[in-house]
């Protein structure tokens, strides 16, 4: 009961920051009440580098690499703009520390765009980066978080959703094959969990944000790239057996049921597990590929770290390639030329996306990487996701904070695992009967406007 009215209490809290988020983000000098939006100014990018100065603040989620890899970020930065000074900040939180903070004009110079914020209010915040028909010749992605045919944002890096996993740990527990179905999923975590000492899956419950990393595999699980952009949003009840989401939850909730996960899900520690599945006390982990080199650098054999589809009772497999965080610069800031630079040679010629985000570049003009090749070889597809139909844009978004369901935020798959191990006294088709019909009613409010 305590637990219920808690995550009620705090649902109703972030219901408060968006409510002011949105009407603070409307009387900002320079929005446009009516849905406009600005132009991109892109003059800066004729000048001279060394014309370009100011101090901007760069804003993200990186607490691992904040304090090393970022310095050396401005060191080659300031060879092309010497005049440039660059501040960083990591949140540990992110979307729970900026919002409020995006209550003011003082929230960074450059920053990931939080997907707390509604789509729709993104310019009240975001700096126009350029039109979507001209970007999307360009770049990957940036139609995500685009608002009436205006970019505001672009990928750190284009990822892919699966499954990370300890090579030796699978030998040991005598899985020969990486798990295709479900079915086999389940039945070689069974094996991890009966020959090995290992954790067969770590949710890294207390942390949270992992578990939003399960929606990632969404399109695996549909087997088709469209799914999510265009057909969930056109059709009601998405939470019944044999729809995407309802058997992509109920892995989530099978897994945990079957005491597959760590023993005190309550008390786990993200940054330990990524040690922890390199030494083989973990056996797999529901990552994105960005969590891919973050785990080699701390493991005793980085060769033993392998990465395999998730597992799909569909017929064709899909790796989903999925934009991370959309980088883009505060419409406030007092230097918008330098923010904007920022943006533009971090994209281009930092090596992040690749070096440290596990994924390829927004930048169409990068190949794919050794990595997706060979599984490519196997029959797996790689797709973006299929953009939303015109006018339908963001619409998916709307219902499903009107559902107040949460697909990518971690209240529901967190209230998922505590059904599964017995903290909550509902089960995981109880979730899902409620889910739907809140869906069903946020669908017939929100399409009917």
């Amino acid at each position: 009961m305590k637990k219920g009215k808690l995550l009620s209490l705090l649902m109703v809290m972030m219901l408060v920051v968006l409510a002011a988020l949105s009407g603070c983000g409307n009387n900002k000098e320079g929005s446009n009440s009516e849905g406009g939006t600005q132009e991109a100014d892109t003059s800066w990018k004729d000048k001279d580098p060394k014309d370009i100065k100011g101090e901007i603040t760069v804003i993200n989620q990186r607490t691992d690499i904040i304090d090393t890899v970022f310095p050396e970020y401005e060191k080659e930065f300031q060879k092309k703009y010497p005049n440039v000074e660059v501040n960083f900040e990591a949140l540990t939180d992110y979307g729970g520390q900026i919002t409020p903070r995006m209550n003011t004009q003082d929230y960074g110079d450059v920053l990931l765009i939080p997907t707390q914020v509604p789509i729709e209010d993104i310019p009240n915040f975001f700096e126009p980066l350029g039109k979507l028909e001209d970007m999307e010749k360009d770049y990957m992605g940036v139609e995500e978080r685009a608002v009436d045919g205006t970019v505001y944002g672009i990928p750190i890096a284009v990822t892919y959703t699966g499954v990370v996993y300890n090579k030796k740990v699978f030998e040991e527990a005598g899985v020969t094959e990486t798990p295709k179905t479900m079915d086999d999923f389940l039945t070689a975590l069974q094996k991890i969990k009966d020959n090995t000492d290992a954790i067969p899956l770590y949710t890294n419950y207390a942390a949270g944000w992992p578990l939003t990393q399960w929606e990632g595999a969404f399109t695996t699980v549909a087997g088709d790239a469209a799914y999510y952009n265009q057909t969930m949003v056109n059709e009601k009840d998405p939470f019944v057996k044999g729809k995407p989401q309802y058997e992509l939850w109920k892995l989530m909730y099978d897994v945990a049921n079957k005491d597959l996960i760590e023993e005190d899900p309550l008390t786990t520690d993200w940054e330990t597990s990524k040690a922890m599945i390199g030494k083989g006390e973990i056996g797999t982990m529901v990552l994105g590929s960005w969590a891919i080199d973050q785990i080699k650098s701390v493991s005793e054999n980085p060769d033993d770290i392998g990465y395999m589809p998730f597992p799909t009772n569909a017929d064709k497999v899909i790796f989903p390639l999925g934009a991370d965080f959309q980088i883009g610069v505060n419409k406030n800031s007092e230097n918008k030329e330098a923010a904007l630079a920022w943006v533009d040679w971090f994209i281009h010629e930092s090596g992040y996306s690749v070096e440290q985000a596990g994924g390829i570049s927004a930048a169409k003009d990068v190949p794919l990487p050794e990595e997706l090749k060979q599984y490519e070889e196997q029959g797996v597809t790689f797709e973006l996701l299929t953009p939303a139909k015109e006018g339908q844009e963001g619409l998916l978004d709307k219902i499903d904070k009107e559902a107040e369901v949460g697909l990518w935020l971690e209240d529901t798959p967190k209230r998922i695992v505590e059904a599964a191990i017995g903290n909550r006294d509902e089960s995981f088709d109880d979730i899902m009967k409620e889910l739907n019909a809140d869906w069903n009613e946020a669908y017939d409010k929100v399409t009917a406007e």
